[in-house]
């Protein structure tokens, strides 16, 4: 009898931990289907879901936790997400809500991707080119929004500059990495920071064994992928290793990642400028995190792995590096907060960020795109409907692209 009863209780003892992973599935995935407006607000919808209604962790936990992630390299609205999850139901709760929150913008863009692929035709539309439009106002937007925000005085717009002109004169990844460094080495020796004080305490539930063991698979593939996939002659290794760096040195948000993936992708001949922006242009009418983006550039590659495989594969390795350094991260978090030669260093490389995509902004965003004065005045209708009426992305990249549609019959101005 005694066997019995606890053959009978076994799997109701295992029963919470099932159904709080699916429970953070599920949560995570209404805001993957409603979290519209880029990383600031899905830090809102998330505050008002987990700290607001669901009561997961208080406010001071929570702004501490987004402190963390805007520290860390990658996708800051994604990474809170992870470390939520992880504080609910380990590291399983982590990959649920990265799962629920990914999910619809990166099954949306492998549709969006199919279709581009299957009609030939269509990457050369006026509609697709609206779409590029789009992406203009959008950058330009992204670089004047983080120019106020992370340049606001004349040492932090000088790194700016400086990192812009470091990036068009070393037009790869080996020039934005550079400006990187650069920015953040001259950030930790010339510019000031006032220490954000202890975090608020909270046991995430992450040891400081899985922490290492993070760091460790971290920088380990960082620095054996390259060396992995120049001796095997593999596409689908060199597309895991590139996207995965990329993932991995993005600091400042979502639309930085435009630069370095185009490096990466476009002068190899994977896939061709017009296809990138437009693909970044239907991006930006996605709920979610941009950075499924990744998503829509490995079904509409050239060679093999693509399609399904390909988006699979493009999709994790952008997004290992967050989990990696959320994982290795949070048992550290106070200690990283508090040192001033981090947070100057990361200054330098906030307004270092600034720079890349400002010179994305130009090339290859405004030049391959900005062709004529119809070209332009949409561009700039965009940018007004954004910046000052306060549009959703969603309808401004519709309007784009009927607009792009309509003027494609021929010039207007």
């Amino acid at each position: 009898m005694r066997e019995n009863h606890k053959a009978i209780e076994a799997p109701t003892a295992r029963r919470p931990r099932s159904w709080r992973v699916s429970e953070i599935f599920l949560a995570f995935l209404k805001l993957g289907l409603t979290s519209f407006g880029g990383p600031v607000a899905h830090l809102g919808y998330f505050r008002e879901e987990f700290v607001v209604r669901r009561e997961w962790v208080d406010d001071k936990v929570y702004s501490d936790l987004v402190a963390l992630c805007q520290l860390l390299p990658g996708p800051a609205s994604s990474q809170v997400g992870i470390a939520l999850g992880i504080s609910k139901a380990g590291l399983g709760g982590g990959l649920a809500a990265w799962l629920g929150f990914t999910l619809p913008s990166a099954l949306a863009l492998i549709a969006f991707g199919y279709g581009v692929a299957s009609f030939g035709g269509v990457s050369e539309s006026g509609a697709i080119h609206g779409l590029k439009v789009a992406a203009v106002a959008i950058v330009a937007l992204a670089v004047w929004g983080m120019g106020r925000t992370l340049c606001p005085d004349a040492k932090r717009a000088s790194l700016a500059a400086l990192s812009a002109l470091i990036a068009l004169a070393l037009p790869s990844v080996t020039g934005q990495i550079a400006a990187i460094v650069l920015c953040g080495l001259i950030g930790r020796w010339t510019l000031s920071a006032v220490a954000a004080g202890p975090g608020a305490p909270h046991d995430f539930g992450v040891g400081r064994t899985p922490a290492v063991v993070a760091w460790a698979a971290f920088f380990g593939l960082l620095i054996g992928l390259p060396l992995l996939s120049q001796s095997i002659p593999s596409h689908a290794l060199a597309l895991f290793d590139r996207f995965y760096r990329s993932g991995a040195l993005v600091f400042g948000g979502g639309h930085v990642v435009l630069p370095l993936l185009r490096a990466e992708v476009v002068p190899p001949g994977w896939i061709t400028d017009n296809l990138f922006l437009a693909g970044y242009g239907a991006a930006q009418a996605m709920p979610g995190p941009l950075f499924t983006f990744a998503a829509y550039l490995g079904t509409v590659m050239t060679q093999p792995p693509n399609g399904s495989l390909g988006a699979v594969l493009c999709l994790v390795a952008i997004f290992l590096p967050s989990f990696l350094l959320v994982v290795g991260a949070l048992p550290m978090w106070g200690a990283l907060r508090e040192r001033h030669s981090t947070q100057a260093a990361l200054t330098g490389i906030n307004a270092g960020v600034v720079g890349l995509l400002l010179a994305a902004l130009y090339d290859p965003v405004w030049g391959s795109t900005i062709h004529s004065r119809a070209d332009f005045g949409l561009a700039l209708a965009s940018f007004i409907l954004l910046a000052f009426w306060k549009i959703s992305p969603v309808f401004v990249v519709a309007f784009s692209a009927v607009a792009g549609w309509l003027l494609a019959s021929g010039p207007i101005f």
